[in-house]
């Protein structure tokens, strides 16, 4: 075998692996119940987490508002809903403001809930991804978590 190749394959091995064991920019938790329920216990967990709802957008329902302008190009995935949770904790604010004031620009933190075909989708934009090399990426961390966590506990909630 060329001593080339014998060099690139274990590097094209490495990124592979590496590849696999990053975690994505959106973390997803998939239920099937009905996306209002799901949004309701989401809104609860969140906020026993002490990250608090501070906008609420109904993004499937302003879409079906512009159903007509859109023609064909309207809603393609036949999504029935699409709701988006926008959360903030000013404690946790003030943590990263102090550390890198930068990284507000992930403050308030967002979810989406869609849903299609009986399955409920909670999805989130992991902030960690855009804090590396932050010295608030720990904080952003935590804060993460705990949004997962609400999210897991809401999958927990419709366990059969």
């Amino acid at each position: 075998m060329n001593p080339a190749i014998r060099l690139l394959v274990p590097v094209l091995l490495l990124l592979a692996f590496a590849a696999q064991a990053a975690p994505s920019s959106i973390h997803q938790v998939r239920i099937a119940a009905d996306a209002g329920e799901v949004y309701r216990v989401l809104y609860r967990e969140l906020e026993s987490r002490r990250l608090f709802v501070v906008f609420e957008a109904n993004i499937g329902g302003t879409l079906a508002g512009m159903a007509e302008r859109l023609g064909e190009d309207y809603n393609r995935n036949g999504l029935s809903v699409i709701r988006s949770l926008v959360v903030c904790n000013a404690w946790y604010a003030n943590r990263v403001s102090n550390l890198d004031p930068d990284m507000l620009a992930l403050c308030p933190l967002r979810l989406s809930v869609i849903h299609k075909d009986g399955t409920t989708t909670i999805g989130f934009a992991r902030p960690s991804v855009h804090a590396a090399g932050s010295a608030a990426l720990p904080v952003i961390r935590e804060i993460e978590d705990i949004v997962i966590e609400a999210m897991g506990a809401t999958t927990k909630a419709f366990a059969r």
